[in-house]
C-alpha cells in the first residue's frame, strides 16, 4: 500500500538543504577524482531511502518507527506523531518525523532533523 506524501515547509527546506549539500559534495569529489562518496552524499541517500520506505510501508522494520510525544499532531489533537530512523548508531543520527493525514492514505513529513 503506497501513501501520498505531503511536506511541511520546514521538512521541505531541510530536504532541499541536504540535497544541495550532497550535490555540492559530489561535484567537489568528482572534480578531485575521488570515488568514495562523502558523508553529505551518504546522509542524503539515507534520508531518501527512509522516505521511500516510509511511503511504501510505514511499518517497515528498518525504519524503527515509533510514536514521538514531543511534537503536536498538526491535524488532530489526539493524533500520533511518529519518528522513523534515517540513521542508527551514529552521533547526531538523522530522524524523519511524520504523521498520518490530513487525508486517508496520506503521510505528512513534519521534520527531517538530527536526533534531538
Amino acid at each position: 500500500m503506497s501513501f501520498e506524501l505531503r511536506w511541511t515547509p520546514s521538512a521541505h527546506d531541510a530536504h532541499d538543504r541536504l540535497r544541495a549539500s550532497a550535490t555540492k559534495a559530489a561535484a567537489t569529489r568528482l572534480k578531485a577524482g575521488r570515488t568514495k562518496s562523502s558523508k553529505q552524499e551518504g546522509l542524503y541517500n539515507q534520508v531518501v531511502k527512509t522516505i521511500a520506505l516510509l511511503q511504501d510501508n510505514p511499518r517497515h522494520p528498518s525504519l524503527n518507527t515509533h510514536k514521538y510525544s514531543s511534537l503536536p499532531h498538526p491535524f488532530s489533537p489526539n493524533g500520533a506523531v511518529f519518528e522513523a530512523y534515517a540513521q542508527n548508531r551514529t552521533a547526531g543520527a538523522y530522524r524523519v518525523f511524520w504523521c498520518y493525514g490530513p487525508n486517508k492514505k496520506c503521510i505528512t513529513i513534519l521534520a527531517i532533523t538530527p536526533h534531538p
